[in-house]
């Protein structure tokens, strides 16, 4: 099985982590044999490495999708 070692946020410290579909061909999201999946070996923690990028976000783009905000106060309540 592959290991790697990583900090892992359940333990709050560096810790092995162990490929979940570590033979090849064996991981159902990934038939090319490279899985993502990865866990630690004292928790269970999952940890995802080399998600690939669906594609790239700008910064304009990202600013389109959130609502504008008003900037006038509110009217006092009285």
């Amino acid at each position: 099985m592959t290991h790697l070692s990583r900090y892992c946020t359940g333990c709050s410290e560096e810790r092995l982590f162990e490929q979940f579909h570590a033979e090849p061909a064996s991981c159902p999201d990934a038939p090319e044999g490279d899985c993502q999946e990865w866990g630690c070996t004292v928790c269970g923690d999952a940890l995802m490495i080399g998600l690939p990028l669906c594609e790239q976000a700008s910064s304009g783009a990202s600013r389109a999708a959130l609502p504008r905000i008003d900037p006038s106060p509110l009217p006092s309540r009285s």
